[in-house]
């Protein structure tokens, strides 16, 4: 009886030690389970943060690109405001400088017109003498406000500050050479104010028909000497 009790208590202790090593595995899987799940949240998690870290990245470099464009619009404008400001106080006048040249071409006129060698009166001379004062105080006030003739005689024709009037044959000049003025010309500053009428020298017909024969026997001679080479 002894041997079967001390067998039964044997049997009961190996099915507890079993029970207890099956509830150990039980544990440990369920711990291993709970472990890889914290594991999987702490891996979303993570996955989130850096998700969330990119989309600030950009969205700064996005800011920082529409900050700096904006700061070079505005210095743009600011550029162009002072170049406008600029442009207002030089050229504001303009018109006006325009029609004050005319009074200044009259007056040009009346003085060319006085005959210098015809003996005047005191009175006649004291007239010459004040509009050649007033026609000074003008060049100076034209000169104060950037105003300046435009220079021609003896000059080449340019279109972009000349206006030719008329041809003038002079087989001594180039063409194209200005060898009268009919109106004077203004530059205000680095601008056209109004472009000087001129008469500009021309070739007569006989002296181009023989500047023509010319070139062409020159051309002729250049043309045989390449060939000869």
């Amino acid at each position: 009886m002894e041997k079967e009790k001390e067998k039964t208590e044997e049997e009961v202790n190996e099915r507890n030690e079993s029970d207890n090593v099956s509830d150990i595995s039980e544990e440990n899987t369920d711990e291993t389970k709970l472990d890889n799940n914290e594991e999987n949240e702490e891996s979303d998690e993570d996955g989130v943060k850096e998700t969330e870290e990119d989309n600030l990245k950009e969205e700064i470099r996005i800011l920082k690109e529409e900050k700096i464009r904006v700061l070079a619009e505005m210095e743009n404008l600011r550029k162009r405001f002072d170049r406008e400001k600029i442009d207002s106080i030089k050229y504001g006048s303009v018109n006006f400088a325009r029609d004050i040249l005319s009074p200044g071409d009259n007056l040009e006129r009346a003085l060319s017109a006085i005959n210098k060698e015809e003996d005047h009166s005191q009175s006649i001379k004291n007239l010459i003498e004040g509009l050649l004062m007033v026609k000074k105080e003008l060049a100076t006030v034209l000169e104060k406000n950037g105003i300046t003739k435009i220079d021609t005689l003896n000059k080449k024709f340019d279109p972009n500050l000349h206006q030719a009037m008329m041809e003038v044959e002079n087989n001594d000049l180039d063409e194209g050479i200005i060898v009268q003025e009919i109106q004077t010309g203004y530059l205000m500053h680095d601008r056209l104010l109004r472009p000087a009428m001129v008469g500009v020298s021309k070739k007569t017909k006989k002296e181009t028909e023989k500047e023509v024969d010319q070139d062409l026997s020159s051309e002729k001679i250049n043309i045989e000497k390449d060939s000869k080479n």
